[in-house]
This record gives structure tokens, sequence and C-alpha cells, in this order.
């Protein structure tokens, strides 16, 4: 198989991590995960969002463009849990919708995110995890971490709503929408190997697919 870069992105809790690791095992390619237990923003921002979330943003900004930029590069295919589109058209915009980043922070974060993928190669696939809010909010008490507390089954519905916008206008690559709620690609290895052959086929010139329903 020729070299692919995969982007996978999606709400939290949909199972991004999951299908990340299933699918760089079982393909054999190599894996790349957010930055999170390395970010030194994180405690600050917790204790006061509007103070702290240019910085956090730009953090995570540039970690995801040297994974992204060190994926393209790499002789082997690649996949990443979360695309650094995600940063502003999902993140920094509900940080700003609930007053948790300013105007002029905003601005200024978009012409640097701008500036920075404007340079960064297409990825070859993107796939997008859906999965209702209400098993979102489950899965997220499920594993029961602190830093997760606070999330919200309405602040899920807002990601959700931007995830729909920015997906109804993204033309880098092909996309694969798919519903984890109905597979369980985890523990199911006919599920995973449903995952891997619509993969394969959507890299191989086929339209936009949405797996599950």
């Amino acid at each position: 198989m020729a070299k692919r870069l995969v982007l996978v992105a999606g709400n939290i809790g949909a199972g991004k991590t999951s299908i990340t690791e299933k699918l760089g095992e079982r393909l054999g390619w190599e894996t790349g995960f957010e930055s999170v237990a390395d970010n030194p923003y994180l405690p600050d921002f917790y204790a006061n969002m509007a103070q702290w979330s240019f910085h956090l943003q730009v953090f995570f900004l540039g970690h995801r463009a040297q994974q992204h930029e060190e994926a393209a590069r790499m002789r082997q295919s690649a996949i990443l849990d979360r695309s650094i589109y995600e940063d502003f058209y999902i993140f920094s915009r509900a940080l700003r919708q609930l007053g948790n980043m300013n105007e002029r922070d905003y601005a200024s974060y978009q012409r640097i995110f701008e500036q920075v993928t404007a340079g960064l190669p297409a990825p070859d696939l993107l796939v997008y995890l859906w999965a209702p809010v209400e098993v979102l909010v489950q899965r997220i008490r499920s594993r029961g971490r602190e830093i997760e507390s606070g999330i919200s089954a309405e602040y899920l519905a807002l990601l959700e709503s931007f995830y729909d916008e920015w997906l109804r206008n993204f033309d880098l690559c092909p996309v694969l929408t798919i519903r984890s709620n109905d597979l369980n690609f985890v523990d199911n290895p006919a599920d995973l190997e449903t995952v891997i052959g619509r993969i394969n086929r959507t890299l191989a010139g086929r339209d936009e697919l949405v797996l599950g329903d």
C-alpha cells in the first residue's frame, strides 16, 4: 500500500484514541496522539480559562503542526488522533462562543493558524467519528477522568454543531464518517475489519461514505 497520512477527528468521547490505536496496530501504521500529559498550560487553563485559552491553543497548534509534518515525512503510513484543523474550527470557536477567548486573541490565533496550516501537506483521508451526544456523555462519565468532569451535554452539542459546519466545507481530502455507536471496533474484530475495508475503499478513490447507522 502507498504511503498514507490519515487524520482522525471527532467529538470528545467519540473513540478517536481507540480507533487510532487499533488501526495503527492492525495496519502497522505509525500513530500520533494528542499532547495532554506534557502540556504545561492545562492546569492554568482549567483554573482560569479566559486568561490562558490563547496560550493553550497556541501550544496545541505547535504540537499538532510538528506532529503533522513529521507524519507526512515518514516513509510509512501514519494515523493521527485528532487533526490540527479542529484546533481552530472547533475548539477555538467554542472558547470564543463561551466567552473564554476574547476577540483580539481569537483574531490573532486565527492568523497564526492560517499561516501554519497553509504550509502543511494535505492528508489523504479524514476519518470522522460520530456518536449521539447522550452516548458521548455516558462514555465520558464511565471513563471517569477528572479533567473531563465539567463537560456537559450542552458543550458537546455545541462542538457537534461546529463539526457539522466545518465538515460541510472541508475539501482537503476525502472524509469517511463512522458512526462509532453502531460499531464496536475495539472488541469486535469483524467491525474493525469493516472499518479497514471502508478506509481502503475511500483511499482508493471512492466518494465520501458514512459507516454505521
